[in-house]
């Protein structure tokens, strides 16, 4: 998709790189997230209007620390470093950086100087969040500072005569107090950026372009009855109406009932034609005695695209495969944040294969869940869909620790069919963002009617999130969590023993595999 305006923020590996692209599309900012290397050219194109340089775990005093192409700072435009970011800055300007010494980490108060663009509209004092072991000494020309804590330390800086500034601070994340409005001032007042970057102006523009792209061809559509999958599909409907042919492949990996679900919701969109194809025997033959989950993702990424691939070839003039590929799958996938470790594999991510002769469509890949939610309701999606918690692409296969087969799969499409009645019934379903089951690979001793059992172990696992990128588990009541414990062990013969997952992302992630 092409944009007017973005403001291009380079990685530097830290966990909230993120929430920086987050904040700035909230304030109608279309911005991207680069790897720190990008070249110069990638960096400042002709929709370029700054460039902001994330923190990250890594030292300027250390040998070989990452450092954005030497052209960046060799332009005009206005550039943003925050935490690491600044230190970098600072570096290159020939301010002194000081490593270890002494740091602040936490909530933090800083005095500000009123006549720097960043503080336009705050006042003298402003509460912010650190997490630095680095800062800037000492301050040399062309820089002066801008800002400073408590503790004695620079909290910000900017050059003299460019449109060049750092914090040491965080401004992306709540904690800080005003850090939209901060992130507001560089981005409209510093680099003159006019926004409007929206969910109505997503929709005319990628609708347009989708029109120009398939011409006469006819796109295949993967759907999963998920948000993602189902806003794609709509999106692509509006653009290309009987063009496009909409596939559910029933892998046996979906939720309980989820084949009859789809089949009702896409009956409610006339333009959208459903093609149902059962393809579950395919996919547990191949996953049979595979227990390692980036496997499992692997195999069921190439069994999709096979399937597909007979698909296509049996309709006439399909040219393209299209998904429901969101921001966040691109970041865990691809290594796209500088020095920061691929996460895991999405089963959706990394192209397709040549000999499947079609061409890739992800019209959603440029945003966040909540911006895919924004636009699925502009378009009409039920909110039966729009609230739906996320469902992985390789379903059930990543929540069925260890071996994957029908029998353990039924065993767990019971027990978190019953879980999410039961959420539903005490009105906390849509109070947390995601909530589902998992089976361990692992057996525990029980009694039911005075004999002892040897039966299998389920988790229960809910969460709290904006985006994804981080998460905190749900503070369900231990009255439902008991209710729910005692539905599973009397109502699903197979479970004896029923846990609550407790752990926040970090250090875990919102799924077990």
């Amino acid at each position: 998709m092409k944009h007017s305006e973005r403001i291009a923020i380079l990685d530097f590996g830290s966990q909230t790189t993120q929430l920086i692209a987050r904040r700035l599309r909230e304030l109608g900012v279309y911005c991207e997230i680069l790897p720190f290397s990008a070249l110069s050219e990638t960096i400042f194109t002709s929709e370029t209007r700054g460039v902001i340089l994330s923190g990250g775990p890594a030292s300027v005093t250390e040998t070989g620390s990452p450092r954005p192409a030497e052209g960046v700072f060799q332009h005009d435009l206005p550039i943003l470093g925050i935490c690491y970011g600044m230190q970098v800055i600072g570096e290159h300007f020939g301010s002194q950086v000081a490593s270890g010494a002494q740091g602040e980490f936490g909530r933090a108060s800083i005095s500000v100087q009123k006549n720097a663009a960043l503080w336009s509209g705050l006042g003298p004092k402003l509460d912010v969040w650190m997490s630095h072991g680095d800062h800037i000494a000492r301050v040399h020309e062309p820089l002066v500072e801008i800002a400073g804590s408590e503790a004695g330390i620079v909290s910000a800086v900017m050059h003299r005569e460019r449109p060049i500034f750092g914090v040491q601070f965080h401004p992306e994340v709540t904690h800080t107090a005003h850090g939209k409005e901060i992130l507001h001032n560089f981005a409209f007042n510093v680099c003159r950026c006019r926004g409007g970057w929206n969910m109505e102006s997503f929709i005319d523009q990628t609708t347009a372009e989708l029109r120009a792209m398939v011409g006469r061809s006819h796109v295949l559509c993967a759907v999963s009855g998920g948000l993602d999958s189902t806003v794609t599909a709509v999106l692509l409907g509006r653009a290309i109406g009987g063009q496009l042919i909409s596939v559910h492949v029933d892998t046996g990996l979906g939720r309980k009932g989820e084949r009859e679900e789809i089949e009702q919701v896409f009956a409610e969109h006339e333009h959208i034609k459903l093609r149902v194809v059962d393809a579950s025997e395919e996919f547990f033959s191949r996953l049979a005695g595979v227990t390692d989950p980036e496997a499992k993702r692997k195999i069921i990424g190439r069994t999709f695209i096979d399937v597909f691939q007979r698909e296509a070839a049996a309709q006439d003039g399909v040219q393209y495969l299209a998904q429901g590929t969101l921001y966040p799958d691109v970041i865990e996938s691809v290594s796209v944040r500088g020095p920061s470790a691929t996460i895991k594999s999405h089963h959706n991510v990394g192209g397709l294969p040549e000999t499947l002769h079609l061409k890739l469509i992800e019209p959603l890949r440029e945003l966040f869940k909540d911006e895919v939610r924004e636009v699925g309701r502009l378009l009409g999606v039920t909110d039966q869909i729009l609230f739906r918690h996320p469902f992985p692409g390789p379903g059930l296969a990543v929540r069925v620790l260890g071996e994957v087969t029908r029998q353990r799969c039924d065993l767990l499409r019971e027990a978190d069919a019953i879980f999410l009645e039961e959420l539903r019934r005490a009105d906390w379903y849509r109070r947390t963002r995601q909530a589902f089951t998992v089976l361990l690979p692992v057996k525990a001793v029980g009694v039911m009617g005075d004999q002892r059992t040897y039966e299998n172990v389920c988790v229960l696992r809910a969460v709290d999130t904006d985006d994804f990128m981080t998460a905190d588990f749900t503070r369900l009541p231990f009255d439902l969590l008991a209710r729910v414990a005692s539905r599973i062990t009397n109502e699903v013969r197979g479970i004896n023993r029923v846990t609550y997952d407790v752990t926040s992302k970090p250090p875990a992630t919102v799924e077990w595999e």
